[in-house]
């Protein structure tokens, strides 16, 4: 599928429903894997406020971004960017 054509519709509703620049936050869920959760983390500024959560099992870990974001295309482009970690399921 072109990236372009998967994030249109979320694009148009942050488009339509934010006012720019503004803090978004990121939801993300994915293995407990230190290096993941090191790469996921490494994608955003100094600046984010990251929070994380183990799953009672262990086996997995929530991680919330909260990041100002400058138009909706940085957010689109914050999502292409993660889509390369392997087990990351994006909210």
């Amino acid at each position: 599928m072109n990236k372009n054509v998967k994030f249109d519709k979320l694009r148009e509703l942050l488009i339509k429903e934010n006012s720019w620049p503004m803090v978004y936050m990121y939801k993300f869920i994915i293995p407990a894997d230190n290096h993941k959760i090191a790469l996921v983390e490494s994608k955003f500024s100094d600046e984010a406020i990251i929070l994380h959560k183990e799953s009672s099992n262990g086996k997995y870990f929530s991680i919330t971004v909260k990041e100002v974001m400058l138009d909706a295309d940085s957010v689109i482009a914050k999502y292409e960017e993660m889509e390369g970690i392997e087990g990351l399921m994006a909210f």
